[in-house]
């Protein structure tokens, strides 16, 4: 039984660090250990990897210009050292003796935040807000403030309740595929599938940017669903590139651009689905604004700012629905695998670089990918 293992640390802005640190052991009999594979860097991380967002939101609380609901997550979230990364496949090593779903040598997702998968929340697909946690969000890869959980990027991970989390990968799909089917794939499928089961031949909009992989996800996801029409609006034309070989329609946004400033939406009539991945708030409004009647918005970005506006009355008159928080990924895995399995869905193309585990510590920090994934060999054959 190991004692230590290698994990990749998040010290601070622009510094990730490989340290050892005691190995997880199980400590119920619904816990399995796994050792990731596959990892990815999510399109949060970035908030602490290219910023020191600790000492800035620690200044916005005393200035009273952030929601003081960011509070919740202690007076410096994201300050490091805390082991990181929470996207990522792994391989099965050891589960507890009332483990049935998984075993060792199956290889697996593992979604981001921790859930039971029988509290009242995990019944209603609420899995990142599951009743049991002890924090505000129970998570990997975001040290103390998400219950210290450890990190993706490491030679192993406790999962507590595994039948209840755990999703093993079909046969005929590569991990590195899905590295990204964590957190972001599925956050992207919420925006756009619901709706589209609703309405099959509904159009749909994304306003791409901060978030750079989501939006790139939700237009692949519309397309492959069927959407009438998927328009990727974005000031990058690597981007722009991606969304066009995902068969989204790709439309270049400038500074200057006076449709965008009006909210004008490029069809002349609206669109029945709009994404907002831009984290800006003019990238929210044009979102909203880019709607018909009757129209549904979802926001994938974090928006700090106390009082970030909505056009409320516009939203009003046309019937607007609007919708942000926490993707749960163990609710829309099953439907998103499948998608993928069926050939529909492409995640891959989003991925702009993939590295060998070992240079993660520098591969996660390439400002210019669009999406970063790390890979090893597993090491285990599944038992007979």
């Amino acid at each position: 039984m190991e004692r230590s293992i290698r994990v990749l640390m998040f010290v601070k802005k622009g510094r990730l660090e490989w340290r050892e640190v005691p190995a997880p052991h199980l400590a119920a009999a619904s816990d399995a250990i796994v050792r990731p594979i596959v990892a990815s860097r999510c399109d949060g991380d970035a908030v602490f990897l290219f910023h020191d967002f600790s000492t800035a939101l620690a200044a916005g609380a005393a200035l009273h210009v952030i929601d003081p609901g960011v509070t919740s997550l202690g007076a410096r979230p994201f300050r490091g050292p805390f082991p990181y990364g929470h996207e990522c496949i792994a391989e099965v090593v050891e589960v507890g003796e009332s483990v049935t779903s998984v075993r060792p040598g199956d290889v697996v997702v593992v979604p981001w935040a921790i859930c039971c998968g029988a509290c009242k929340s995990c019944q209603r697909g609420l899995t990142s807000h599951c009743d049991g946690r002890k924090t505000p969000v129970a998570a990997y890869g975001f040290g103390d403030p998400a219950g210290s959980w450890g990190g993706a990027v490491s030679d192993r991970l406790r999962v507590p309740h595994a039948d209840a989390m755990l999703v093993v990968v079909p046969d005929g799909i590569d991990p590195v595929q899905i590295a990204s089917a964590s957190d972001n794939i599925p956050d992207a499928f919420r925006t756009v599938a619901p709706h589209l089961r609703a309405k099959p031949d509904a159009s749909g909009f994304v306003v791409g940017g901060s978030a750079r992989s989501i939006g790139l996800y939700a237009a692949a996801i519309a397309c492959a669903m069927g959407a009438s029409r998927v328009d990727y609006v974005d000031t990058d034309a690597g981007r722009l590139a991606i969304a066009a070989k995902l068969g989204a329609n790709p439309i270049r946004r400038t500074d200057g651009a006076l449709w965008f400033k009006r909210g004008a939406p490029v069809t002349g009539d609206g669109y029945d689905i709009s994404v907002d991945a831009s984290n800006e708030e003019r990238g929210l409004d044009y979102a909203v604004r880019s709607l018909a009647s009757g129209g549904v918005c979802t926001s994938v970005g974090f928006y700090f700012r106390r009082g970030t506006p909505l056009p409320l009355w516009r939203m009003y008159l046309d019937g607007t629905t609007f919708r942000t928080g926490l993707s749960n990924p163990r609710a829309d895995l099953p439907d998103v695998l499948a998608l993928v399995r069926a050939g529909r869905f492409h995640p891959e193309l989003v991925t702009t670089r993939v590295a060998e585990w070992d240079s993660a510590d520098e591969a996660v920090l390439d400002r210019d990918a669009t999406k970063v994934v790390v890979t090893r060999p597993a090491s285990l054959a599944r038992a007979a």
